[in-house]
């Protein structure tokens, strides 16, 4: 069941304290998703992200989505200081109000050329429009399934990296995936971007898994990077932005 976040202009998916499952334009408002042309570390993206949303003349707390790049996957207790870390911001925006976060995100690790420090790939805010076109923004999710238990206890097929294990791992993010979307009433028809994250050759199970169910009508961007917690293998966020630009 989604939520109404009423001072961002948008609705969104309740999930865990760091982040949530997703965000969707409330009506006469639409999210525009703003890439970095060169990374920047996390305070320097929010310092940067703030003085774009204002420019747009738009207030901070409609603020709904970030995509992050950390040096490497963090083990449970680092990820959960990490997040402690991240949310003071979001805090001082008036986002977190310690105990729900509305804000949707992405945080992978690249294999190759990581950054030195978590940093700040790409961010969305929502902004008035004229027409009804949606809009929304699904948060990155690896193969753990949801609950309280640890990573290990909860991550499907756990260090199965055989093809069978790959291709469940696989299609229990594409299920995830088409869940969070239909919690907006929305579907991979809708969709204008997708992408992947695993440091795995997945093509094996690409067509079947992914391309029949429609993961892949607007193609599919595929980053070398890892999930954020160690054990994790494979990623994906998907997303209906219709304005996007490059700073």
């Amino acid at each position: 069941m989604t939520r109404e976040f009423v001072p961002g202009n948008y609705r969104f998916i309740p999930a865990v304290f760091q982040y949530s499952g997703g965000a969707a334009a409330l009506p006469g408002y639409e999210i525009e998703r703003v890439r970095f042309d060169k990374w920047l570390p996390l305070a320097d993206g929010f310092a940067q992200a703030a003085k774009y949303i204002q420019a747009a003349g738009r207030p901070l707390i409609s603020f709904c989505a970030c995509e992050l790049r950390s040096p490497a996957a963090f083990t449970e207790d680092g990820f959960r200081k990490f997040n402690e870390h991240y949310v003071k911001t979001l805090a001082e925006w008036g986002l977190y109000d310690g105990a729900s976060n509305p804000v949707a995100r992405s945080n992978v690790c690249p294999e190759i050329d990581p950054p030195s420090e978590p940093s700040f790939y790409a961010f969305s805010f929502t902004r008035p429009i004229r027409n009804t076109m949606p809009s929304f923004i699904i948060s990155g999710s690896g193969e753990a399934r949801e609950g309280g238990a640890t990573y290990s206890e909860r991550t499907v097929r756990y260090r199965d990296l055989s093809p069978d294990g790959l291709k469940e791992k696989v299609g229990f993010v594409v299920g995830a995936m088409e869940g969070r979307m239909g919690e907006f009433g929305f579907g991979w028809k809708d969709a204008t971007a997708v992408q992947a994250y695993t440091v795995h050759d997945f093509h094996p199970v690409f067509a079947e898994t992914l391309v029949r169910r429609g993961a892949a009508r607007s193609g599919l961007t595929w980053h070398f990077a890892r999930p954020p917690v160690i054990d994790l293998e494979f990623e994906m966020d998907c997303r209906r932005v219709l304005r996007e630009v490059v700073i």
